[in-house]
């Protein structure tokens, strides 16, 4: 079974059980996070797409660490003018460990007001 799901503005494709680089997150490390930004859901017997989420269905996840990844080096050159600007920056990530797909499979109620 896996989801995708909306985390800090990009979406993923997670499984139970492994762990994946986002964007940082406002978290501290060994903190529980929960994503409800889910927009499909695969099982062996089932498929469901949201429109354009799906309701009762939730990420728990593990904030394992903040890192930053390999460096990026942007460098500029105009020839036979004598401008070079070199330049870089290291993108900031959080690894997370995703523990659980939660699925509420109780029926919702309608209530009068809908």
């Amino acid at each position: 079974m896996f989801v995708i799901v909306d985390i800090a503005g990009q979406q993923f494709k997670v499984e139970k059980g492994k762990s994946y680089f986002v964007h940082r997150l406002p978290h501290a490390a060994d903190a529980q996070v929960s994503f409800d930004k889910v927009l499909l859901l695969y099982n062996e017997s089932d498929i469901r797409v949201g429109a354009p989420l799906l309701e009762g269905i939730s990420v728990d996840a593990k904030v394992l660490e903040h890192l930053k990844g390999e460096k990026v080096v942007v460098f500029k050159k105009k020839r036979r003018k004598g401008y070079r600007v070199k330049n870089g920056h290291r993108q900031c990530f959080t690894r997370i460990l995703v523990e659980d797909i939660v699925l509420d499979t109780s029926p919702k109620e309608k209530t009068a007001e809908e």
